[in-house]
């Protein structure tokens, strides 16, 4: 898994720009889903999605956990008291074990049914000489946070490929800080003319925080670089598999926790990249793939509208594990689709981002914000860059209707209470943001 890391910026999703072979090849070799969406266009109640199969008003976190809910003696096990599937596969007799970002919450502590743990608490920061923490012990680390992440993976690989495993690679790439990336992973940029970041006019409700990467060639330098950093310790982990001679028997899977905008409609950012949230196709959108030599077909192409609440009941699917039965699990198993069968699949995605929600069809997108702020329906195939809300037009008045009917069906069916009071859904500590313009409503 990556962070902060949209569809858009790998080659294998149609950026030549991008140098990401190794991601690619798993592309090429497995199945490769063109609309994948997170639930949340942000790290930490993403990340909960994944692990549980909820919403974030099921789950309870809303926004990315502030260092003091992340770590130290201010913080909690987020996850506690909902069923994780890495749980599931700990007690199912895998070994199990996870290296890099987690930020769900005492992120120094293995957790989950992880018997390997390697994190840096708090859930990011520099890139150069960062401090982990080792099964409980804290090391001071000399280099680049990717490429431990990536020795460590093997680390883990070298003790427990002989018996079932399960390791999950949580990389810090391309989140910012863009503060290092070593120059083998730069190279490939050096006269880049970065041709897949829009140089859009700056958005009006753009963040301010991260306002100053509009547009900067410095930025687009180094969040390709993370990304590069990224492909190629994925690379190393695919070529030790292949040394333990594990490879063809071991599945992976790559996506991201989100998506990202970066020049797109104007921002740089994810879902918090604008005051109002947004919800737009690059924040939400992100990379999915399987690649399985022993039973998924080399070069496919999968097109099911797809979550990641729904990440959950497809790996233990796929895995023929089974897990408690939880109502208020929304997540379908998409698993038919990599054995190549066509199951029934209704094409709509809900979304959720603290007093944002959203439900996407196949061709429209219905967003409801609370009252103090504008609601938006985009028409994606007439219209996919999401530039021509048409909330107010009457030739939309129907197909706006099914819509908001369908989002409040569904937020009442899960139990979620009314948007108006989604903040008794959590107890985090939430961040204040602000526009670079007062957003006109």
């Amino acid at each position: 898994m990556t962070d902060d890391h949209g569809a858009w910026s790998l080659g294998s999703y149609g950026c030549p720009d991008m140098h990401t072979p190794n991601v690619d090849a798993l592309a090429t070799g497995g199945a490769r889903f063109t609309r994948a969406y997170a639930c949340t266009p942000v790290c930490s109640p993403s990340r909960m999605s994944y692990m549980t199969g909820k919403i974030p008003s099921q789950h309870g976190v809303q926004d990315w956990l502030i260092p003091e809910d992340s770590y130290g003696p201010q913080s909690r096990r987020w996850l506690e008291g909902h069923t994780t599937y890495a749980r599931v596969l700990a007690s199912n007799g895998y070994s199990t074990g996870m290296v890099g970002k987690w930020h769900m919450g005492h992120d120094d502590e293995a957790q989950e049914g992880f018997s390997y743990w390697y994190s840096v608490p708090g859930g990011g920061g520099t890139y150069k000489d960062a401090e982990f923490v080792k099964n409980g012990q804290h090391i001071k680390t000399h280099g680049y946070k990717t490429d431990y992440v990536g020795d460590s993976a093997i680390e883990f690989l070298d003790r427990s490929y002989k018996d079932p495993f399960f390791l999950l690679v949580p990389f810090y790439a391309p989140h910012t800080p863009y503060d290092y990336q070593p120059e083998e992973y730069r190279q490939y940029y050096n006269n880049s003319t970065f041709s897949c970041f829009p140089d859009t006019p700056m958005h009006p409700w753009q963040n301010a925080g991260t306002a100053s990467f509009h547009g900067s060639r410095a930025a687009k330098h180094a969040y390709s670089a993370l990304i590069t950093g990224m492909d190629a310790n994925v690379g190393r982990v695919v070529r030790r598999l292949e040394e333990l001679r594990v490879r063809d028997s071991t599945l992976i899977v790559f996506t991201a926790d989100q998506g990202w905008c970066a020049g797109h409609h104007g921002v740089w950012g994810k879902g918090n990249g604008t005051w109002p949230f947004n919800l737009y196709e690059e924040s939400l959108r992100v990379p999915l793939i399987w690649n399985h030599a022993a039973r998924i077909r080399p070069g496919t192409t999968l097109n099911p509208l797809v979550s990641s609440y729904d990440y959950f009941p497809t790996i233990l699917e796929y895995l023929g594990v089974t897990a408690p039965q939880d109502p208020a699990r929304v997540g379908r198993s998409y698993a038919p689709f990599l054995a190549g069968k066509k199951p029934p699949w209704r094409n709509r995605l809900f979304h959720e981002y603290e007093y944002v929600r959203g439900v996407r069809s196949e061709n429209l997108k219905y967003i409801e914000r609370t009252k103090e702020w504008p609601s938006e329906l985009y028409d994606l195939e007439a219209d996919p860059g999401e530039t021509s809300n048409r909330i107010n037009d009457p030739a939309y008045r129907r197909q706006l209707q099914t819509l908001r009917e369908d989002l409040h069906e569904f937020y009442h069916k899960v139990g979620a209470p009314d948007i108006e009071d989604w903040q008794s859904t959590t107890k985090q500590k939430l961040t204040k943001y602000k526009a670079v313009a007062a957003p006109k409503l």
